[in-house]
C-alpha cells in the first residue's frame, strides 16, 4: 500500500504540473496566433485518448505513458530546403499524391522531398496519411488541410468552415504563387513569428509554474499561518530525556535565573545557557511554577559533550498579511532560483544534486506530505512546482531555457543557427539532463528504497 501510494500522489502531483506547465505554452502559442496540432498528458504513444477542439482543431488527450507531457506548436522543427514552396504548390495542385510523384514532376530527389513533405506536415499545412510502413515510408502520402475560402486551417484563429468557398481535406486547391502561399503559412507557426513571440511562448510553461508555486505559498501561510518564537523566559516544552527535564524543569515553567544571570526573555535564557555551558560545569537554575520560585541543578556529562540542556521557547502563530506573505514566497523562490544556477556551476553541481531529488523521492515525498494534511500537501506542490519552473529555464537544452538561449543567440547574431550546430548543442545538454537524472535517481534509490 505504501508502494501505491506513492505511486499515485508521484503521478497526481507531477502530471498536474506537467499539465499546467505545457498550458502555459499552449495558450501563448495559441494567443501569438502560431498552430498548435497537440496537447497531451503522457507520453507520445500509440494508445491514447483524445478529443479534437472544433475551435482550435488542436487534438487534446492523454496518454497511458504518465511520465510527462508535450504541446505540438508548429513549425518549432522545420527545416525544409528551397523547394520547399514548389512541394507545397504540388501537393495544392494534387489534393492527395506521394513522395514519388512530387519527384517526379519536379525532378528531384525523392529523399529530399520526403523531407520537404515532412516539414510541412509539421507546420500543418498538409496532413501525412501513413500507410503502416516504418520510417519515412510510412509518411510518404500526403493531402490537402481543409481550408476556407481565405485558406485559413482549422488550426487558425478566425477560419469559417461554414462560408461558401471551403474545401475538404484531400481536395486540389492550387495556389497562384507558391513562395508567398509559403511566407503565409510560415506566419501562422512558430518560427514565422518574432523574437518576443517566441521568446514568451517558451518561457510561458515555466512562468505559470511559478506563478502557481507563488500562489499556492502566499494562500497557504495566509489561511494557516506560521510559528513564531515569543521573547519569553516562558517555557513552551522540554526535550524529552534531555539535561532539564532530568532537573526537574517543565513546559510552561519560568525561567527567571540561570547560572546567576537573570532572564526575563528567551534572548536573556539562550545566552545565559551559552555561557554556562562554555564552563563545562554544573549550574545552578531558578524557575517560577504556579506562582512559586525553585531552584535546581543543571549536571552536565563530565565529558563536556552537552551542547544544550533540551529547553523549547514558546510559539505563536502568526498570521501575515498579503505583503509579508509574498515577501515570503519571493524568498523562497529567490533560493529555489539560486540553487537552480548553482546547479550548473561545476564547483556547485554535486552539492546540488546531493540535494535533489527525482521521481522516486517526489513520489514518496509526495505520499508523505498528502498524509500529513492538505497544507502540508499543497506546500509540496508549491515546491516541485517552484522547482520545476526554475530548472526549465536553465540554458540546457532540450529544457526551455536551451531552446531560449538558442533564440538569444540567433537574435544576437542576426542569422538562424545551423541545424548541426543546434543538434550538438542539443546533445550536450542531453547528455548532462541524462546525467543529472541518473545521478538524482540513484541517490533516490539508496536513500528511499534500499534504506
Amino acid at each position: 500500500m505504501t508502494v501505491l501510494s506513492a505511486i499515485f500522489w508521484g503521478v497526481v502531483v507531477l502530471s498536474l504540473l506537467v499539465m499546467l506547465h505545457e498550458g502555459g505554452h499552449f495558450l501563448i502559442a495559441r494567443a501569438c496566433g502560431m498552430r498548435v496540432t497537440e496537447y497531451y498528458l503522457g507520453m507520445p504513444c500509440k494508445l491514447h485518448m483524445a478529443y479534437k477542439s472544433k475551435k482550435y482543431g488542436t487534438e487534446f488527450g492523454v496518454t497511458p505513458i504518465l511520465l510527462g507531457g508535450y504541446t505540438r506548436i508548429c513549425g518549432m522543427e522545420t527545416l525544409g530546403d528551397e523547394n520547399l514552396a514548389q512541394v507545397l504548390a504540388c501537393v495544392q495542385r494534387s489534393g492527395t499524391t506521394n513522395a514519388s510523384r512530387i519527384a517526379a514532376e519536379l525532378s528531384l530527389d525523392v529523399d529530399d522531398v520526403i523531407d520537404d513533405l515532412l516539414a510541412l506536415s509539421d507546420c500543418a499545412s498538409i496532413h501525412a496519411l501513413g500507410d503502416g510502413g516504418k520510417g519515412k515510408e510510412a509518411l510518404e502520402t500526403y493531402e490537402t488541410c481543409r481550408r476556407d475560402v481565405h485558406m485559413l486551417t482549422e488550426y487558425d484563429r478566425g477560419h469559417n468552415f461554414a462560408a461558401q468557398g471551403t474545401t475538404e481535406a484531400g481536395v486540389a486547391r492550387p495556389v497562384d504563387d507558391p513562395a508567398d502561399f509559403l511566407r503565409s503559412e510560415q506566419s501562422h507557426t512558430y518560427t514565422g513569428k518574432g523574437f518576443w513571440r517566441r521568446f514568451f511562448t517558451l518561457v510561458a510553461g515555466a512562468a505559470v509554474n511559478i506563478v502557481l508555486a507563488f500562489l499556492i505559498v502566499v494562500a497557504v501561510v495566509m489561511s494557516v499561518g506560521y510559528e513564531t518564537i515569543v521573547d519569553s523566559n516562558v517555557l513552551g516544552g522540554v526535550q524529552q530525556g534531555s539535561l532539564a527535564e532530568e532537573a526537574g524543569i517543565q513546559a510552561g515553567d519560568a525561567l527567571v535565573q540561570v547560572d546567576g544571570v537573570a532572564c526575563s526573555n528567551w534572548t536573556d535564557i539562550t545566552a545565559a545557557v551559552e555561557q554556562a555551558l562554555d564552563k563545562a560545569q554544573p549550574f545552578e537554575v531558578a524557575y517560577q511554577r504556579d506562582g512559586q520560585t525553585y531552584d535546581t541543578t543543571i549536571e552536565l556529562p563530565e565529558d563536556g559533550s552537552a551542547t544544550a540542556i533540551g529547553v523549547l521557547a514558546s510559539t505563536m502563530t502568526s498570521y501575515p498579511d498579503l505583503l509579508e506573505a509574498s515577501q515570503m514566497a519571493v524568498s523562497y523562490g529567490w533560493l529555489v532560483a539560486k540553487a537552480a544556477v548553482e546547479l550548473i556551476m561545476p564547483q556547485h553541481t554535486i552539492e546540488i544534486l546531493n540535494q535533489s531529488t527525482s521521481v522516486v523521492g517526489i513520489s514518496v515525498m509526495a505520499s508523505e506530505a498528502a498524509s500529513s494534511g492538505i497544507e502540508n500537501l499543497l506546500l509540496f506542490v508549491a515546491a516541485i512546482s517552484m522547482s520545476l519552473g526554475f530548472m526549465n529555464l536553465l540554458p540546457i537544452p532540450p529544457l526551455d531555457g536551451g531552446k531560449i538561449l538558442i533564440e538569444v543567440v540567433q537574435a544576437i547574431t542576426r542569422r538562424p543557427l545551423s541545424p548541426k550546430a543546434q543538434i550538438a548543442i542539443s546533445y550536450v545538454g542531453l547528455a548532462f539532463f541524462v546525467f543529472i537524472f541518473l545521478y538524482a535517481l540513484q541517490h533516490d534509490i539508496v536513500n528511499f528504497v534500499l534504506d
